[in-house]
């Protein structure tokens, strides 16, 4: 694990993440006026979200579901070409793929495959930018994409997902997608506990921690960037006015030092809001680091104690 795995680049960045809702309605007055996500989109089935400076038409596609939890994780690819590198890696890696599909209002077509604990992937190329609907919508600054409302987020960060063998999950994300580790946690058992893996130079676009709930396939949490630390203060009073369940935070976390607010939305999906800093991964030959049992036992950075829903609450929940 001390290695460095060898990056791609073929991979630009994290593109969106499809999230399933019990409460759809409910989730989208979340996401819209709390949480400070836009609009762009709607269909039958789904709403297609942004943050207001993500570039493409949707970085979160809520779906109407009988349940919780994601439905899928989409990368973008960093070029026609590099994307049919990826799809030749990924047909070869002997993981289950379900193949080409036409894709949705918000980008074009896409190649799914899943992981080995029954999250489903897709990589594509073909996109919808962002075009304004309304004057309302038009940034006042020509380099920003689009006016900003609620606990403005700025732009989609990372995910966190959760497998039974964060080993396992970390060669499948090596393999298809040719991310690098970051950061990681070494258990005293000799499993690995949680994976901060990147794409490109952010210091992560999704983490893979270690299942507690007996579940397959389930969703930790998406996270959201502010400009700032003060947003998510703010953000803090936000969702205590309106009535959401704060689960931790604001503090910041020990790994990738983070500033993080943790809340859950109406339907129980876990939603972060973080500010990473100016912190990126420029060095060719990062080293990941290794952080041991002992060292999260001091809890986060300032000694905030891991509060225990947090390795317990994943969804959908698990059937007892």
């Amino acid at each position: 694990m001390t290695m460095p795995a060898t990056q791609s680049f073929d991979i630009a960045h994290l593109g969106h993440v499809e999230m399933l809702t019990d409460r759809f309605d409910e989730s989208l007055d979340f996401f819209t006026r709390v949480y400070g996500l836009k609009l762009s989109g709607q269909d039958e089935t789904s709403a297609y979200l942004r943050a207001w400076d993500d570039y493409e038409h949707a970085t979160l596609k809520l779906t109407r579901s009988d349940s919780t939890g994601i439905g899928h994780v989409a990368y973008r690819a960093a070029s026609p070409e590099a994307l049919e590198r990826r799809v030749a890696a990924i047909e070869a890696s002997g993981y289950r793929i379900h193949g080409w599909i036409e894709g949705d209002e918000s980008h074009g077509r896409a190649f799914r495959f899943d992981d080995p604990f029954g999250h489903v992937f897709e990589i594509y190329y073909d996109t919808v930018w962002y075009a304004a609907q309304k004057d309302a919508e038009k940034a006042a600054l020509k380099n920003t994409a689009s006016a900003f409302t609620g606990a403005a987020p700025r732009r989609i960060d990372h995910l966190n997902l959760l497998a039974e063998d964060v080993g396992e999950f970390r060669r499948f994300m090596e393999t298809c997608l040719g991310s690098r580790v970051t950061e990681y946690i070494q258990l005293d058992n000799g499993r690995i506990g949680g994976c901060w893996f990147t794409v490109n130079n952010k210091s992560y676009d999704l983490a893979c921690t270690e299942e507690h709930g007996k579940g397959h396939g389930r969703f930790h949490h998406v996270t959201y960037a502010t400009d700032q630390r003060e947003d998510i203060l703010r953000a803090a009073d936000v969702f205590l006015q309106n009535g959401v369940h704060i689960e931790t935070g604001p503090h910041k976390h020990a790994i990738q030092g983070t500033f993080f607010l943790y809340v859950w939305e109406p339907a129980g999906n876990r939603v972060e809001l973080a500010n990473a800093g100016a912190r990126l991964i420029l060095a060719p030959d990062w080293q990941p680091v290794m952080w041991t049992e002992s060292d999260r036992r001091k809890g986060q950075a300032w000694g905030l104690k891991t509060i225990e829903t947090f390795h317990t609450h994943g969804t959908p929940p698990v059937k007892s």
